[in-house]
């Protein structure tokens, strides 16, 4: 029976991470707009405009003219694009950030031994080949501890059963030595949950 798919909770998985990640996207946006104000106001400085000014008749150039509704209008434009570019870019970090957190709390797993879990996200995260790999990878060393299970106490079993009255006095020591790592083999092997 398949798990439920895993729904996110939290708006920032990784404060640190996605913060950068969306100070970057606006902070292109706001470059963006700053250079659509110098662009518009370098091409619009080889014109001049007429304008009528407090009942006076001005003549400037049209950089001048236009720069004030041109900064008013970019800022208009950079903080609704700024909001917009957060959302978004909050939305797609999820798909980075929580597969990562995930991974993390996978390996933490790994490393106390719990073999039991998959590494599990979410189907339309990022990262999915990486936790098919990872997957793959439990699934081999849990086959591999499972062999190691099974036969350490088969070596363990053997062993206890040689005679060691029988055995030259070499021989005893050697077979100390096997019995003694054999159980550090089985304490090792029983480490690991599967």
């Amino acid at each position: 029976m398949n798990k439920p798919a895993f729904k996110r909770k939290e708006i920032f998985i990784d404060k640190q991470f996605q913060a950068q990640f969306i100070l970057k996207f606006c902070t292109l946006v706001a470059i963006g707009g700053l250079l659509t104000i110098a662009i518009l106001y370098f091409w619009a400085g080889k014109s001049t405009t007429v304008s009528v000014v407090h009942s006076r008749v001005a003549v400037r150039t049209t950089a001048d003219f236009l720069l004030p509704i041109l900064i008013q209008t970019v800022i208009i434009v950079m903080v609704i694009v700024g909001l917009a570019t957060i959302l978004v870019t909050l939305f797609v970090s999820h798909k980075i950030a929580g597969p990562l957190y995930r991974l993390k709390k996978a390996m933490e797993n790994l490393e106390a031994g719990n073999l039991v879990e998959d590494f599990r996200i979410r189907r339309n995260d990022q990262l999915q080949n990486i936790a098919e790999t990872y997957n793959s990878m439990i699934k081999k060393i849990r086959e591999v501890i499972k062999n190691l299970k099974t036969n350490i106490p088969n070596i363990k079993e053997k062993l206890d059963s040689i005679q060691e009255h029988e055995l030259s006095e070499q021989k005893r020591s050697i077979l100390s030595e096997l019995k003694k790592v054999s159980e550090d083999l089985n304490k090792l092997v029983n480490y690991f949950k599967t």
